[in-house]
């Protein structure tokens, strides 16, 4: 079986999205950590594997590949980085069971952009695979911030559930991943739906947590939506595909909805977390009820 996922793993390599579109007078590229591995059924709930299976293919353990998606923003002011992947802090037992290349550095790298000249850091949420990278263990064992010059922004709300430990979710939260961060004063929490920078804000879709926040990215009349776990691949499209994962899944359904009446509408550009293959995708509704994805061209 380890065989198995290495094989899958090295071919996901070859694959990695690196891509690169501008929106409006931004710029904005797909970073990415790699990929890790999720139980297939937890990803689309009481959705039957008869249904499901047919989009995806999971590996013998029944996981599927997913991927860690981070997009970086630059304006032609600021640089802005939405999300930071799973990060390099797992424990043995956890790295065993998801296998995390640990690789945004890497991509930083290959981007050719040094996380010294990121101005901005923005977590949907504060789950550990979305948050990973914010900070890094420097050599006394201390956590310190990935990106030095940064200001971090969060929702309050989260930040206050994680710190509950509650036994339904304790495990995705990592503190190292936050709270030096908010005892520092460079990470600024949130109320609700903000405005970070001329063109970024964040809108609340609650669900997958309370206070998920997506972020929108708006420039000379174009949009784009990284809408993070509300819709983590683009085979979660229907309003009903709602993955075990989400904490509040009948908000997840009305948070569907009130994305599709705008981003279909609209043609927003939608940014997917979780998913390697296609990172991004326009939404059109053919007929009432079914929203599909529609390939970015470049």
């Amino acid at each position: 079986m380890k065989l198995e996922n290495s094989l899958n793993r090295a071919n996901d390599l070859i694959h990695m999205p690196f891509q690169r579109i501008t929106l409006g007078d931004f710029e904005l590229t797909i970073l990415s950590d790699g990929t890790y591995f999720l139980d297939a059924g937890s990803m689309f709930g009481v959705v039957p594997k008869s249904l499901w299976s047919k989009k995806i293919q999971a590996d013998s353990r029944n996981l599927m590949t997913c991927g860690l998606n981070s997009v970086l923003i630059r304006t032609g002011e600021k640089t802005v980085l939405v999300e930071t992947g799973i990060g390099n802090k797992l424990n043995d037992k956890l790295k065993a069971i998801y296998e995390p290349q640990e690789r945004l550095l890497k991509s930083f790298e290959e981007a050719k952009v040094a996380p010294e000249e990121v101005d901005v850091v923005i977590n949907s949420h504060l789950h550990f695979d979305h948050c990973g990278w914010n900070t890094v263990y420097d050599r006394s064992g201390r956590a310190v911030p990935t990106f030095p010059k940064a200001k971090y922004y969060a929702q309050r709300g989260e930040l206050e559930h994680g710190r509950k430990q509650l036994e339904r979710d304790r495990i995705s939260y990592i503190s190292d991943n936050y709270d030096p961060l908010v005892e520092s004063g460079q990470m600024h929490l949130l109320d609700g739906n903000s405005r970070i920078l001329p063109g970024i804000s964040v809108v609340v879709y609650p669900g997958h947590t309370r206070h998920m926040q997506a972020v929108m990215i708006e420039s000379a009349g174009k949009k784009a939506c990284y809408i993070s776990d509300l819709i983590p691949t683009s085979h979660h499209l229907d309003l009903t595909w709602v993955m075990s994962y989400d904490v509040f899944p009948l908000d997840t359904i009305e948070s569907r909805k009130r994305f599709y009446s705008q981003a279909v509408l609209q043609q927003w550009l939608t940014i997917f977390t979780h998913d390697h293959e296609r990172p991004w995708a326009y939404l059109d509704e053919p007929k009432p009820g079914k929203v599909v994805a529609r390939d970015v061209v470049a």
